[in-house]
């Protein structure tokens, strides 16, 4: 199962696997006191993604669709995320304070399409 934390959340053991799915480290948070097994910096949005959208709501739609199509291209960055999901629990770590409008939501939506699609 996938689900989606902010990085300031506590880790609990129903976490599974976490993996931080941010470009940036977050802001304020010490690297010794993040509790994840990988940082995934290359699944996350290119850059130039993450700087057009903006955190802008009104931007959500389209940047679901250019940050699908930048995952299509890059199955090797989401690659070890899908296997650790067909072993087991896997949570997906972000740090936007925006809870309803950031990749972490797209990329889970993103993996669970694989997953029915292999029928894992």
């Amino acid at each position: 199962m996938l689900k989606i934390k902010r990085v300031y959340e506590a880790a609990e053991s129903s976490d599974g696997q976490r993996f931080l799915v941010e470009r940036l480290w977050p802001r304020g948070m010490k690297k010794a006191a993040l509790k994840m097994d990988a940082w995934l910096k290359d699944v996350a949005p290119s850059a130039d993604l993450r700087r057009w959208f903006g955190h802008d709501p009104l931007k959500w739609d389209e940047f679901q669709q250019r940050y699908r199509a930048e995952l299509d291209s890059n199955a090797a960055a989401w690659a070890p995320i899908l296997h650790a999901a067909q072993q087991g629990d896997v949570t997906l770590l972000y740090s936007a304070h925006d809870t309803e409008h950031n990749n972490a939501l797209t990329l889970m939506s993103y993996l669970e399409q694989h997953i029915a699609a292999s029928g894992a």
